[in-house]
């Protein structure tokens, strides 16, 4: 399995009590599936990364918890090794997701893409993504350095995986 067939679905930010619960972020829109007890997820990075020397962790158990998910898993036995999951990202292979809706893509998908304004023509290319405030931000690479973007709908006109291509509208003064 390779790095781009696995997508990010969150990311733990804390321990959680004294018997290995963690708290998770979200980063998927059907967390009850993912995290069913018996799923199997894979590690990543605090980037965001496969971590290579890390195999599959499986959940034991999960609970809504404050806009997160609090989760058991059965490789993280107690507080002490549920610190050292801290920050790392959890991935699934993408075939194991449900595709997303019509018009929707997944947000690894956009890195890579050229973006493109009617006023302005080819802007530049996608190198990452970050969520910023509930937000999400492209880091696009330019001449003379890299911008970054607001993703958002009423900003996206299109986007084509096919032809590599990301159809923006933005603001006045903003690529300024």
């Amino acid at each position: 399995m390779t790095a781009s067939d696995l997508v990010i679905v969150g990311r733990i930010r804390k321990a959680h009590g004294i018997r290995g619960e963690v708290v998770v972020e979200l980063m998927t829109e059907s967390p009850d599936a993912v995290f069913a007890p018996g799923a199997r997820l894979f590690p990543g990075t605090a980037d965001g990364d496969p971590d290579p020397k890390l195999g599959p962790i499986h959940v034991e158990d999960a609970r809504p918890f404050r806009e997160q998910f609090l989760v058991t898993f059965v490789e993280v036995p107690d507080r002490t090794e549920a610190e050292r999951w801290r920050d790392r990202f959890l991935l699934v292979p993408q075939d194991e997701l449900e595709p997303p809706e019509d018009g929707a893509v997944y947000q690894h998908q956009l890195v890579g893409l050229v973006v493109e304004t009617a006023e302005a023509g080819e802007i530049g290319k996608v190198l990452g993504t970050f969520e910023v405030a509930g937000r999400i931000l492209l880091e696009v690479a330019r001449e003379g350095g890299t911008v970054l973007l607001p993703y958002e709908a009423h900003f996206v006109e299109r986007v084509d995986l096919a032809g590599g291509r990301l159809h923006m509208t933005l603001p006045a003064g903003l690529l300024e």
